[in-house]
């Protein structure tokens, strides 16, 4: 309950009478209805926030901006600022279960993932892409999106650096490339045909070969020197099609790339 001097979003009770005038009074109403229920409300969404405090989502979003939020997101996000970060955005126990079963196979992947990792294996590759001529990366299909970002990432870091995806432009980049330079491959289940064939042939090159997967088992793995292994979940929401998460390789990628920075920029 709000007491006569307590501030709220840096305002008292005096500045908030003021500055109430500017509301309609069905806005004025549901202002009212925030500073009286601050904490009730920091865990619902704008759908159930419309239902207990009785007014429309319409209304709940011209009374936020009107108090320069930019939507009911921003203004709730203050709430927990406001908290101190103490109450946690996104508590579980008032999500639907199937929801909960998302956001935990996402919490899962990133985690294991992370518990996966092998430092040796993160100062190794960042000593191979430190000295090498150019940094080729290799990619099919949804894994190529990452490599289109690594790749300009290393760009913007002074590297030379490629990405591939057409399978014969692969076969024929693997045959040019020089013991001067770093291949990255970036594969889910680590089978792809041409990614295993451009590995065998950087093999007999003794080229330098760094791959991402999370299949411990994939075909390419003998053929790699160095082997980021994520954690993939088992369930996929797109059961008809061959189309997996790609967050495990979202968070080697970018764990890669920034530890790359920390040991070359400074």
């Amino acid at each position: 309950m709000l007491t006569e001097n307590a501030p709220f979003f840096g305002f008292t009770e005096k500045i908030f009478q003021e500055v109430i005038m500017e509301l309609s009074p069905s806005e004025a109403y549901f202002w009212d209805f925030v500073l009286n229920h601050q904490h009730q409300i920091m865990n619902l969404s704008i759908t159930q926030l419309s239902a207990t405090a009785n007014v429309s989502t319409a209304t709940i979003v011209r009374t936020v901006k009107k108090k320069g939020f930019s939507g009911y997101t921003d203004f709730r996000h203050s709430l927990f600022r406001d908290e101190g970060g103490a109450a946690q955005f996104g508590s579980l126990k008032n999500v639907d279960q199937q929801i909960q079963q998302v956001i935990l196979q996402n919490e899962e992947e990133v985690t294991n993932t992370i518990k996966l990792m092998d430092i040796n294996v993160i100062e190794d590759s960042i000593q191979l892409l430190k000295h090498a001529k150019t940094i080729y990366i290799f990619a099919r299909g949804l894994s190529e999106m990452i490599a289109s970002e690594m790749t300009l990432k290393f760009q913007l870091l002074g590297k030379n650096a490629q990405t591939q995806n057409d399978p014969n432009i692969i076969k024929t980049i693997a045959n040019r490339v020089t013991a001067d330079d770093v291949v990255i491959f970036i594969t889910l289940n680590g089978g792809t045909p041409e990614l295993v064939h451009a590995a065998q042939v950087l093999a007999k090159k003794d080229v330098s070969k760094i791959t991402l997967t999370t299949n411990r088992q994939g075909a390419i793995i003998p053929f790699s020197d160095e082997i980021f292994l994520g954690y993939k979940s088992d369930l996929s929401y797109f059961q008809e099609f061959e189309v997996r998460s790609r967050l495990p390789l979202q968070v080697m990628a970018r764990v890669l790339l920034d530890s790359y920075v920390v040991r070359t920029q400074n």
